[in-house]
């Protein structure tokens, strides 16, 4: 990975932990998911207007089928999370999401698309996904006396799921469709948008409830998730997703001091630990 994939990844990860911060603080549903959409589509708009008008893309056919289908996996993504976010921990919910989903992308990519990392990159990956496991109490989440916590953890390993069939998919749609970060991403978003209508004209009360109490919160993520996203997808352009993926998981160390500073949540030596353990995997992830 070169030192400007790298880069462009971690501030990405930056975005990434920050608005799902915004995220957990809301603890909303469909009708939270609708609303940020709603602000996304709005700020995307002139962005694209002014993309279309300067660079004149042509899109290769086929395009709608790609973008529809990343929508699809994008929207049960984001109704999991924040159905994760409301019934456990940040810290617990968000390592799971994002340690479970760059293990998953990467075993794809290495056995479906042919990518063979070095053996130093591959260690550091395995090196990122051991310290999330650690990160998230390890083998003692199963513990008996932790049974509350197991329904909260399904839904991360299901959001995970979702993060690889995403990844693995918009990986393939910049790179061998060559299709321009930003179109993309603001398709996807306008399909959730689509999908998620209907249910949100029948919830009408909630989200005008939503959007009094966490618009900023919605508009966090509405401006920092296509930010770090289009970032992403960027990188995936001159970069292998198996490199990619767990490069992302920096955004846990940046994720657990959130948790810790200001949601005061517990065990701080533990992801002390655990991101001293993701940072040496970082750079060999680099070096290789």
């Amino acid at each position: 990975m070169s030192a400007q994939a790298l880069g462009i990844v971690l501030i990405a990860a930056f975005t990434h932990a920050t608005w799902n911060y915004a995220a957990k603080r809301a603890g909303g549903g469909l009708p939270f998911v609708w609303l940020s959409c709603c602000f996304g589509l709005a700020l995307y708009v002139p962005v694209v207007l002014f993309y279309w008008t300067w660079a004149h893309p042509v899109l290769p056919t086929g395009t709608a089928w790609v973008i529809i289908g990343s929508g699809i996996i994008k929207c049960g993504y984001s109704l999991l999370l924040q159905r994760g976010y409301r019934t456990g921990d940040f810290s617990l919910i968000y390592p799971l999401a994002r340690g479970t989903g760059p293990l998953l992308s990467t075993i794809a990519a290495i056995l479906f698309f042919g990518e063979r990392p070095s053996p130093l990159a591959f260690a550091g990956g395995l090196t990122i996904v051991g310290s999330v496991f650690y990160l998230t109490g390890g083998a003692s989440l199963f513990h008996q006396s932790r049974a509350h916590l197991r329904n909260a953890a399904l839904f991360g390993i299901a959001t995970g799921l979702c993060i690889a069939c995403y990844t693995v998919w918009d990986q393939r749609a910049v790179a061998q469709l060559h299709l321009p970060p930003i179109l993309y991403d603001c398709g996807t978003t306008m399909t959730m948008f689509a999908l998620l209508t209907p249910f949100a004209f029948q919830w009408r009360a909630e989200v005008t409830r939503e959007l009094k109490q966490h618009w900023k919160n919605a508009l966090t993520i509405a401006v920092l998730g296509p930010i770090g996203y289009v970032l992403i997808l960027t990188a995936m352009k001159v970069t292998p997703v198996s490199y990619i993926a767990p490069a992302r998981e920096v955004s846990i160390v940046i994720g657990a001091f959130f948790g810790v500073k200001f949601l005061r949540e517990s065990e701080a030596r533990r992801r002390l630990i655990a991101a001293a353990g993701m940072t040496v995997g970082i750079v060999a992830l680099a070096l290789g």
